[in-house]
């Protein structure tokens, strides 16, 4: 018990088989999704992080996680270590038995005073959080939709709806700094919504921000506790614009069962975004996510000439203007029908012919014996 990751490792088991689904629409973000999530985003020493949808504190482990594997050195210089343990990790939720649950997550993966704090994220309170965070990564709840009189009243005039992950997008927005990233996880509806609050959010994205990624969930990834199909959109705040192209993903695997039992498809060391044994072709099958991985970070070079029938692709801005800014990965996606040759008409005809005869004469010798 004395090693951190023992006690964390115990403690996220725990979560596991207690975890279920709440009545605020929370469910437990797969790890392996967060820690893929965590590895595209590459957190940075003097990162500022927030998840206003904390639950469990999960991406808030996985960036503590992640920096003390890949900047060791932060943990002995004495500025950077009083940030990470102080002024880092920023996690928000209303319901107090997560809370309890997220710090104690934090506070046994060695991270000593983060702010988990109760707090309605979407609530006219949040005064003071604008532009605070570098980076923001959260699965805020799909739960529907909320009354317009305890909404913060600058998010609607971004996006004016009551559907609480339209409303999470733009509290997104309004909480990173100029250059901020942000990885988050959205239900399908976000993609390609027709209502003027999705298209509106979806130019926003695109014409204002920065759009870097749209990465297409398979159906069952958050099963047994919902069957919602997800994406996962990586982007920049900017406030002036830079979409150039985004890149599109279109995952079918994970390296888990997309039914209610989730059992793993291949051996434990190569699970994961970052396996330990190299993937033949067949386990590719069986597990997408080094390939996000490994794609992700070529997408300014040979994922642009990538043709549109393969797995992953690159999509001009113009493209996405010209489809109403639909970011659904089947608009673009292109599918190669397999030319199939079929005999003439007469000679099937002919065979059918030939086989009611026979038939036929099968029922009078019946007959005859009857």
């Amino acid at each position: 018990m004395e090693d951190r990751d023992t006690k964390g490792d115990l403690y996220e088991y725990m979560l596991g088989k207690i975890a279920s689904a709440g009545q605020n629409g929370q469910f437990r973000t797969p790890r392996h999704i967060i820690r893929l999530m965590v590895e595209m985003v590459a957190p940075k020493p003097t990162d500022i992080v927030c998840d206003p949808a904390c639950g469990t504190c999960g991406f808030l482990v996985a960036v503590g996680e992640n920096l003390r594997e890949r900047h060791p050195e932060s943990l002995s210089d004495p500025k950077l270590r009083d940030h990470f343990h102080h002024g880092l990790f920023h996690g928000f939720d209303f319901d107090n038995t997560m809370l309890r649950i997220g710090s104690m997550n934090m506070l046994l993966h060695g991270v000593e005073s983060p702010e988990v704090v109760y707090r309605d994220s979407l609530a006219q309170d949040h005064a003071g959080e604008e532009e605070k965070y570098t980076l923001v990564l959260a699965n805020p709840p799909f739960a529907g939709s909320l009354d317009y009189e305890n909404t913060a009243k600058d998010l609607l005039q971004v996006v004016k709806t009551k559907k609480t992950e339209l409303l999470f997008l733009s509290l997104f927005l309004r909480l990173l700094k100029p250059g901020g990233r942000a990885a988050v996880i959205v239900p399908d509806g976000v993609l390609f919504g027709s209502s003027n609050a999705h298209k509106t959010l979806r130019k926003v994205l695109i014409e204002d921000q920065k759009l870097d990624a749209v990465i297409s969930l398979p159906g069952g990834v958050f099963k047994p506790y919902a069957g919602v199909s997800t994406a996962i959109l990586l982007f920049t705040k900017t406030n002036s614009g830079g979409t150039d192209f985004v890149w599109f993903y279109d995952m079918e695997a994970d390296g888990w069962s997309l039914d209610d039992k989730r059992t793993a498809l291949l051996p434990e060391e190569k699970l994961g975004a970052i396996p330990k044994v190299a993937l033949n072709a067949e386990d590719h099958v069986k597990n997408n996510l080094p390939d996000v991985l490994a794609r992700w970070q070529q997408r300014g070079g040979k994922e642009r000439k990538r043709q549109r029938t393969e797995q992953s692709f690159c999509v001009p801005k113009a493209d996405l203007v010209e489809k109403g800014y639909d970011l659904s990965v089947n608009q673009y996606k292109e599918v190669i029908h397999a030319e199939v040759n079929h005999r003439p008409p007469h000679e099937i005809l002919a065979d059918l012919t030939k086989m009611e005869t026979e038939i036929q004469e099968g029922i009078k010798d019946l007959e005859g014996m009857l």
